[in-house]
């Protein structure tokens, strides 16, 4: 049973930085493309980012240039670095595999 296990969302003020790590088990990532999607209150669901098994990421356009999604497939791991973070990044960040395997989400929320 393939399972996602998301951590690192936590409260942090604009400006700041935080790491996101998804951690997979039940199936080797390395062949699969990996998600990140993320839900703010009272929203639909949105993707924020994607990466290929060679590592190729997409983003939508508000987290260009200041998020990166990364991957360790030793590790069976994905992360999502995420700087200078706005107040508009708040939410539940969703690790997907290509599929559909979710995780639970963490919560990020950005505030003064």
């Amino acid at each position: 049973q393939t399972q996602l296990v998301e951590s690192g969302g936590t409260l942090v003020q604009p400006g700041g930085s935080l790491r996101l790590t998804c951690r997979v088990s039940g199936t080797s990532i390395s062949v699969y493309w990996l998600y990140w999607y993320r839900q703010a209150p009272g929203k639909e669901r949105e993707f924020v980012a994607s990466i290929t098994p060679n590592s190729v990421t997409q983003y939508i356009d508000s987290v260009k240039g200041r998020f990166i999604f990364s991957r360790d497939n030793a590790r069976n791991t994905v992360y999502l670095q995420m700087n200078n973070l706005m107040p508009e990044d708040t939410g539940v960040y969703y690790c997907k595999l290509e599929g559909n395997d979710w995780g639970q989400g963490t919560q990020v929320t950005v505030s003064s």
